[in-house]
């Protein structure tokens, strides 16, 4: 698909030439796009150095007692000990709250197994849980946050594995009053397949580094979802989960909406590692359009704005209708130079991704590969999510089979 668009570009300057005038033009703007890729990335790597350059605040001794809910489907990839790792953290008091739909979801004698293994911890399973509208997982939260013991909750995704000091790092920010909800960034592990290192160079090199950018120039009004942090009470006054049990990016309307009632929400340098789960390429698309459509859906303008951010296709474009093989090339090496700059400061300074260590020459391949999943969530609003089948209209998800029938 990639290759075929870039061959109709040729094809369409060869039109142009029979009008000089507009090919000059056509010319001129297809050299000069590209820059806009090549400056995108130099402001992320700058974003991102001075993100990570801040100075790491201690987590104190503010540790009051935390609710951690994690809404879970499926058995991902090592999940035993991505949950066991929430029952050694260094912090005084919490519970762990699961919660599953299904009764008979696979991961619920998982989950059984580790309430024998930890007797010490305080670790209770809901399952059966109602579907409060088509996102399952806030469906599952809404039902986890009525059962929390404490004001103060973590939501944790099922394949984040958490460190001992994690936790104290996340509720820190609390001690201030102003802070409404907090947030971490995440990088891939465990990277087996090639999906698996696509989706890991995903993250440390275009999604976060945009979550950067986002963060510098609008501030934090957003949250990520496979670690984030609010109260009780700013919970019941967004609605709740019950309110975001129909929106595709919950974790991003949850942000949004404690944002807007004059609250911070704080981004952390701590970084959480999630296990990547074993997919094929299929599913690494999949994966791709879902999030690219959300997006569009949700932030219609910055989901356009992102051509502007495409240094393969412009760069490749520009090549084409160069002047000479010299300046081409020029333009692919500015590309690779730029392009690399940003995804080494980023993921391998910032994050520190093993990942974009050993793989770094499939950078140029995912580009490619987001470049199609942006042009094909431009027409496309049909996404898969755990095994069920969505229209996105507006940010919000509609069964397949009630969209069809309207």
């Amino acid at each position: 698909m990639f290759l075929l668009h870039h061959l109709s570009f040729i094809a369409v300057l060869s039109l142009l030439r029979r009008d000089e005038a507009l090919f000059a033009r056509v010319r001129e703007a297809l050299l000069i796009l590209p820059i806009t890729a090549w400056l995108y990335y130099l402001v992320a790597a700058v974003c991102a150095h001075r993100f990570f350059s801040r100075e790491r605040p201690e987590p104190g001794n503010f540790t009051p007692p935390v609710s951690i809910l994690k809404p879970v489907r499926g058995v991902d990839r090592e999940a035993y000990e991505n949950f066991a790792s929430f029952c050694r953290l260094d912090y005084p008091e919490y519970e762990i709250l699961f919660g599953v739909s299904d009764v008979s979801d696979p991961v619920v004698p998982v989950i059984q197994k580790l309430i024998r293994d930890f007797p010490d911890r305080s670790i209770r399973l809901f399952t059966g849980l109602q579907r409060l509208g088509p996102n399952d997982k806030a469906s599952v939260l809404a039902h986890l946050a009525r059962e929390a013991r404490y004001e103060l909750m973590v939501v944790s995704d099922s394949d984040v594995r958490m460190a001992p000091e994690g936790l104290r790092a996340i509720v820190a920010p609390f001690h201030d009053p102003q802070i409404g909800a907090v947030t971490c960034l995440y990088r891939g592990v465990q990277e087996n397949t090639w999906a698996d290192s696509l989706e890991a160079l995903t993250l440390s090199t275009d999604f976060l580094a945009s979550v950067l950018v986002a963060r510098q120039f609008s501030g934090t009004r957003f949250a990520l979802g496979a670690t984030l942090a609010t109260t009780c009470h700013h919970l019941a006054e967004i609605g709740g989960y019950e309110e975001l049990a129909d929106f595709l990016l919950d974790d991003y309307e949850l942000g949004y909406r404690i944002a807007e009632r004059g609250y911070r929400v704080e981004m952390l340098s701590y970084v959480v590692p999630i296990v990547l789960p074993s997919q094929s390429l299929a599913g690494y698309w999949q994966r791709q359009l879902r999030w690219s459509v959300g997006v569009r859906n949700s932030r219609p303008w910055g989901h356009l704005g992102l051509l502007f951010t495409q240094g393969l296709p412009l760069s490749l474009v520009a090549m084409a209708a160069a002047h000479s093989a010299q300046v081409a090339w020029l333009y692919l090496a500015a590309y690779l130079a730029s392009r690399y700059f940003m995804a080494w400061t980023v993921g391998v300074w910032g994050l520190k991704d093993s990942a974009l260590r050993k793989r770094w020459w499939l950078v140029p391949t995912r580009d490619a590969v987001a470049f199609c999943t942006w042009l094909a969530s431009l027409c496309h609003n049909r996404v898969s999510w755990r095994g069920d089948a969505f229209q996105v209209r507006k940010g919000r998800l509609l069964p397949h089979e009630a969209a069809s029938g309207r």
